[in-house]
């Protein structure tokens, strides 16, 4: 029988998938054509039937998909520390986000988001992340360029808010400048070129319902939904917020969109920690999508993350950045996520296995796809999907004694252990070098213009 050709084949790895069916192939291989899993079976299956001029030895390693932080604020990198150094020398205004994140973001040129990008997602890629999806920030073309520079696959964004009390001016628009913004945005990076799914496409951004009036949000909504594209907003993330949808509308905020018909499979709603056991229902039924951000949700609430992603909400794992406990790492923040799940789901019943071994990182991989509206494309090492697959090393200090590579992924896998990264078919880290840019070029030009950055907004 005469071979097909790929263009790469990755072989003698621990293919762990993360499919429907909890498929593990021990000595697994990958065939990839044109950025897409062609084949997968064992190593001698693939060789069998299968040729190419690249193969990837990963003899020892363990394969799974790319991994999704579907929350996160690009233009906040620089930022990274910033509120703990300050906050060990005076007293902490608050709201942070107001006091600090938007004036800092107020300040940023189209450079220095670029060059925020260039840090974030290069660290983001090392760590086994393939997708970023946008907060929402300043300057979202010069995010598009770093993205495309450093091979992520992203959703970049504009802020966009008509209201609000003691906003930076220069992030507040017209509800008409915020409105046309987004479709700028959309519009110039389309999610689909060529009858393929792009790697770095531009998406709709609400800050939050405090600070957007229903015009602004309702159009917006609609602008997306006919673009095929997500609105990204921070949902049910604070008690101002409800109190704010109460004193206004006379519902709480999921039913105020609901009621205004945008709550919706186009919606992604980060955080929503204060989200009621009704209300869940409400996000499977309505088909919107969610973010636990693990790092910080557990300070404002009992986050119902694992009961929301298991009644079929599409519910993906956010780092919100690093202007507060720095990591980007989603490895970690899966950790705190089981660990908090564990105390709010499972602890109060005295059921020390509330949450299962694979859940939280199953929640950061396919939930995180689905959540980006990528659930079909992305999140599984299947047969007809994008060929986003990380490779992990068992050769660390975390892996010694480990009776089973799974044991390892789900129990201690993490950031410093993944050594090759593929996008979209493509190698953008290989042996812990990002190919796309100098890392180290990178991290001095951040260091030496994160100081200026802090000292003003300090």
């Amino acid at each position: 029988m005469q071979k097909q050709t790929a263009d790469r084949i990755l072989e003698n790895v621990h293919l762990v998938t993360f499919d429907g069916e909890g498929t593990v192939i021990p000595d697994g291989a990958l065939a990839i054509r044109d950025g897409v899993i062609a084949d997968r079976g064992t190593t001698a299956e693939i060789a069998a039937g299968w040729e190419a001029a690249e193969r990837i030895d990963g003899e020892g390693k363990i394969a799974i998909p790319g991994l999704t932080d579907a929350h996160f604020h690009t233009a906040q990198t620089l930022m990274r520390g910033m509120i703990t150094t300050l906050g060990r020398t005076r007293k902490l205004r608050v709201p942070t986000w107001r006091e600090y994140y938007l004036p800092f973001e107020a300040q940023l040129t189209p450079e220095d988001v670029e060059l925020s990008g260039d840090l974030a997602y290069a660290t983001m890629l090392l760590s086994g992340t393939t997708q970023v999806l946008e907060a929402g920030g300043p300057h979202p073309e010069a995010m598009a360029r770093a993205a495309q520079r450093s091979g992520i696959r992203a959703t970049v964004s504009v802020s966009t808010m008509d209201g609000g009390s003691r906003i930076p001016a220069s992030m507040i628009m017209t509800t008409e400048q915020a409105i046309a913004r987004n479709i700028e945005v959309a519009d110039a990076l389309p999610r689909v070129v060529d009858g393929r799914l792009a790697r770095v496409h531009g998406g709709m951004s609400l800050r939050q319902v405090i600070t957007c009036s229903t015009e602004l949000v309702t159009a917006v909504h609609g602008e997306a939904q006919a673009r095929g594209v997500k609105v990204h907003t921070h949902l049910v993330e604070g008690t101002y917020e409800i109190d704010y949808c109460l004193e206004r509308f006379g519902l709480r905020p999921i039913e105020h969109l609901i009621d205004i018909g945008v709550f919706d499979r186009t919606l992604h709603g980060a955080h929503s920690v204060l989200t009621s056991d009704t209300e869940i229902d409400l996000y499977a039924r309505h088909g919107a999508s969610a973010c636990h951000c693990a790092k910080g949700n557990y300070a404002i609430g009992a986050a119902p993350a694992l009961r929301m992603w298991r009644r079929g909400v599409d519910i993906g794992i956010g780092s919100d950045g690093v202007a507060t406990l720095g990591t980007l790492d989603i490895f970690r923040i899966a950790m705190l996520a089981r660990v908090g799940q564990q105390l709010i789901e499972g602890t109060p019943n005295h059921n020390r296995n509330a949450v299962s071994a694979e859940e939280p990182l199953a929640m950061a991989i396919t939930g995180g796809a689905r959540s980006a509206g990528f659930g079909e494309e992305l999140g599984a090492l299947e047969v007809g999907r994008r060929a986003d697959v990380v490779l992990i090393g068992m050769d660390g200090p975390d892996a010694a004694g480990y009776t089973s590579p799974e044991a390892f992924l789900y129990e201690c896998a993490s950031g410093r252990d993944v050594s090759t990264v593929i996008v979209d078919g493509e190698i953008v880290v290989k042996d812990r070098e990002v190919l796309g840019l100098d890392y180290d070029e990178v991290r001095a030009r951040a260091a030496a213009r994160q100081s200026e950055l802090v000292d003003a907004i300090a």
